[in-house]
């Protein structure tokens, strides 16, 4: 029984795809958004008129386009581990390799949204939202950073676990986009 598992020995985790090791990462870094959140939720509610005026000078329709472009990454993650799993290495990386792109178009854009608001002369030190909107998205866009090198590792290094430890990591990285969007773009 236990050899039919992914990785067995590892207890809980023993049935995740990928290597469990990435799952600790995950599960950590998880436990660091959710602690993140809370503090922006808790300064939010100490001046709610502060943040709602501040939210405004974002662009929610840059946040959307990026949300679409973040989750299709997913979906061509989500379609290389298709690809692999039925031996299908050159589909697999063509997948790899649209996801990349689209996490690249991703920091593209979040650059331009970043370039726009400081020369509006919206800063980290501008107020409270905007420590927590940098801080935030600047924390999120490392972790896209460092998902796209997982993935391109993955690529020159494929097999099934390789792939499917970084598709772990990558949709870690579009659930966080998922709940810091409304929360940092349209909650009010």
């Amino acid at each position: 029984m236990s050899r039919d598992l992914p990785n067995p020995g590892w207890g809980p985790l023993s049935t995740l795809p990928g290597n469990p090791l990435m799952w600790v990462l995950i599960l950590s870094e998880m436990l660091v958004f959710t602690a993140f959140f809370a503090l922006y939720a808790g300064q939010r509610a100490l001046d709610p008129a502060l943040f709602n005026a501040s939210q405004q000078q974002l662009d929610p329709l840059l946040g959307g386009l990026n949300t679409l472009v973040l989750l299709t990454s997913g979906l061509c993650v989500a379609l290389a581990v298709e690809a692999i799993s039925v031996g299908r290495m050159q589909r697999t990386r063509l997948w790899l390799g649209a996801a990349m792109l689209l996490g690249l178009l991703f920091c593209g854009i979040k650059l331009i949204e970043y370039t726009d608001k400081f020369s509006a002369g919206l800063t980290p030190e501008t107020n409270a939202f905007f420590g927590f909107y940098y801080g935030l998205t600047a924390f999120h866009f490392a972790h896209v950073l460092f998902g796209l090198a997982l993935l391109g590792l993955v690529s020159w290094r494929t097999s099934t676990e390789n792939v499917e430890t970084a598709a772990a990591f990558w949709h870690m990285v579009d659930l966080i986009w998922i709940l810091l969007y409304p929360l940092i773009y349209l909650l009010r």
